[in-house]
């Protein structure tokens, strides 16, 4: 198995992230397992701005792949409030204090059109590294459903199937989710041996 560092303490983050690259040989360890309890602050401009300080930070400090993720949500008719943003929307950066926001801020809202974006950066040490984006097309509902997932799930009503993000198994979010997207991307390239682990 060749280690590959997370850059995340986000549980859910990880399992996604490892269920999708555990078949691939890769063994997914947390910012937790190396025993990294800093906060690497995500003041960038943009998803890949994040993604990449995650990842080059995490590489160089412990001399090992690593893998930065940055994703959120856009919302339409709320252009410059979530995005980059998207986990510090609320004052308490809590998830549910997050989505009792967003609901207030669309009640009157017609256009409740949205998306996720997912950026993720593999780096190596030495200075390669890899960067894929994803996106999955939805809505905003005025409630909450579904159990699984986390953040906006139980608010994201999905164009393709019209479900929420949050009433999907893990195996169906990996399939179609932002990051999953990310990730295929990845794992095409590693199919293609375009990205190696020599």
């Amino acid at each position: 198995m060749i280690d590959v560092i997370i850059a995340t303490n986000n549980k859910d983050k990880l399992c996604e992230i490892s269920g999708l690259l555990k078949p691939y040989g890769i063994n997914c360890l947390s910012l937790g397992d190396i025993g990294f309890a800093d906060e690497i602050e995500e003041d960038g401009d943009t998803f890949f701005d994040n993604a990449y300080k995650k990842a080059s930070f995490i590489s160089k400090k412990y001399n090992l792949p690593a893998l930065g993720d940055d994703s959120g949500l856009v919302v339409d008719s709320l252009p410059n409030e979530l995005g980059v943003r998207s986990k510090r929307f609320s004052p308490s950066a809590i998830d549910k204090e997050n989505n009792d926001l967003l609901l207030i801020k669309l009640e009157h809202e017609i256009n409740r059109q949205a998306h996720f974006i997912s950026q993720i950066v593999l780096y190596f040490p030495g200075g390669r590294f890899f960067a894929y984006q994803g996106r999955i097309d939805g809505e905003i509902a005025r409630d909450f459903r579904g159990n699984n997932g986390f953040g906006y799930d139980p608010l994201f009503i999905i164009n393709e199937n019209g479900k929420r993000m949050a009433e999907l198994t893990r195996d169906e979010k990996n399939m179609i989710s932002h990051r999953g997207r990310a990730l295929a991307k990845l794992i095409e390239d590693i199919d293609n041996e375009i990205v190696t682990f020599q």
